[in-house]
């Protein structure tokens, strides 16, 4: 389990289903720059404007090239939900036993009113159609993230 990934290393490979229970690879989209970010839970507040944010920005982010997945550890019922309520306009993954959250190392303890427990730290990572991380972000701030990342598109 790879805590500390790093840009030019090899992003961890993960077959998870979508909402519709289709595999989605890292493998099956080589070719193809990947916006993968990880959120904490369908509707909520903050998931909620990142998943807008991410949907409004759809031209821009497929004009450079990329496709954008989503990744919580929600089921394929409550993605679906989400998906239809906001209209989004890309596929979630259903990451349920956290395995690729471990992998990409955003699967973290939290803290809640006092309360510990086990999930995803909003992260985003951008990757090549070779699969190599091209950037990285961590602890991430919804406002203006999708210019971070449509950013480190353009650099790489």
């Amino acid at each position: 389990m790879s805590q500390d990934l790093a840009v030019g290393d090899q992003a961890p490979e993960f077959s998870l289903p979508n909402e519709a229970g289709a595999a989605i690879s890292l493998k099956s989209l080589k070719g193809t720059a990947v916006v993968l970010y990880f959120y904490p839970k369908d509707d909520t507040p903050g998931c909620t404007k990142e998943a807008c944010d991410f949907r409004d920005s759809q031209q821009r982010l497929r004009k450079a090239g990329a496709v954008v997945l989503g990744i919580s550890l929600d089921g394929a019922e409550s993605h679906k939900k989400f998906i239809a309520k906001f209209d989004l306009p890309f596929s979630l993954l259903c990451d349920e036993d956290a395995s690729a959250s471990k992998a990409y190392g955003v699967y973290k303890q939290k803290n809640m009113y006092g309360k510990k427990y086990w999930g995803i730290e909003r992260s985003t990572f951008v990757i090549d159609g070779l699969g190599v991380i091209k950037a990285l972000f961590r602890k991430v701030k919804v406002d203006g993230h999708v210019d971070e990342v449509l950013a480190a598109l353009k650099s790489s």
